[in-house]
């Protein structure tokens, strides 16, 4: 057992390291990819333990071992899809836009690399890694597997923390843009109820109900420039956390404020 949380811990980081070198490719720099802040992209350590733990009787048997290793890591990858758009309130990549793909969480595509890299793990990097791992002093590695996971848990800990901030500057975001839509609602509704008063009751006051509607315009003009300005400050926020989060999921969406999360995304591209 003592080794598989070993294997967690090393796998994490190198799931990490491919990410930072996937998006490094893509994009041209630097990228702290993963749902955590540090050097771990967990995912990958629960993948390859799993496909070690069931997988390794069939390593000799390379179709077998193939097939497995997509269906697990692709049953893992669409899991852990799901249970963080439950959480948070929002899908964190979406492969929408691919053929085949299943709800957004997998794709044909990518499970197929899966598969192919996991046999390579297993034939080429995870003996190595097995060796390794067995020439270390237990109480050493120990050690380091307890500072590891103590490490993670404080990161996760920091990283939801910094996803409900984001989810409630997003709400809140959604409440002054609602605010302006009902101010512009009520200013139509009042003038025009207004005149169609004054004007059934006399001819006289026609010039008295523009002037009325003038005010009403201008005092909702100047709500409507306060509840901008409001807009503008609150997504103008920064913390913690919230700009490598939105850098490392690009494609995250949310479920119930996307537009404000576009404006937001917009925002952080122009730092």
């Amino acid at each position: 057992m003592y080794e598989y949380f070993c294997y967690f811990v090393i796998y994490s980081f190198l799931g990490w390291c491919m990410e930072v070198a996937y998006a490094a490719v893509n994009s041209g720099k630097f990228v702290n990819r993963g749902f955590l802040n540090g050097p771990v992209c967990p995912i990958y350590g629960f993948g390859m333990i799993t496909v070690i733990a069931c997988l390794t009787p069939l390593m000799y048997n390379k179709i077998y071992l193939f097939l497995g290793a997509v269906l697990l890591t692709s049953a893992l990858e669409w899991l852990t899809g799901f249970i963080l758009e439950k959480l948070f309130r929002g899908k964190w990549w979406d492969y929408s836009n691919m053929p085949f793909n299943l709800n957004g969480y997998i794709c044909l595509k990518f499970s197929i690399l899966w598969g192919l890299a996991c046999i390579i793990i297993m034939d080429v990097l995870h003996p190595a890694i097995r060796i390794i791992v067995a020439e270390i002093p237990v109480l050493v590695g120990k050690s380091f597997v307890a500072v590891s996971f103590t490490v993670m848990l404080v990161d996760l800990i920091g990283t939801v923390v910094t996803v409900n901030k984001l989810n409630r500057q997003l709400a809140q975001l959604d409440e002054i843009s609602e605010r302006l839509r009902m101010v512009s609602n009520e200013l139509g509704e009042n003038i025009y109820e207004g005149v169609t008063a004054i004007k059934e009751k006399s001819d006289v006051i026609i010039e008295r109900s523009e002037e009325l509607k003038g005010e009403l315009e201008k005092k909702a003009e100047e709500l409507k420039n306060e509840l901008r300005k409001a807009y503008e400050e609150e997504i103008g926020k920064r913390f913690f956390g919230q700009i490598r989060l939105i850098k490392a999921f690009p494609d995250f969406k949310s479920i119930k404020n996307s537009d404000h999360l576009a404006k937001l995304k917009e925002k952080i591209r122009q730092l």
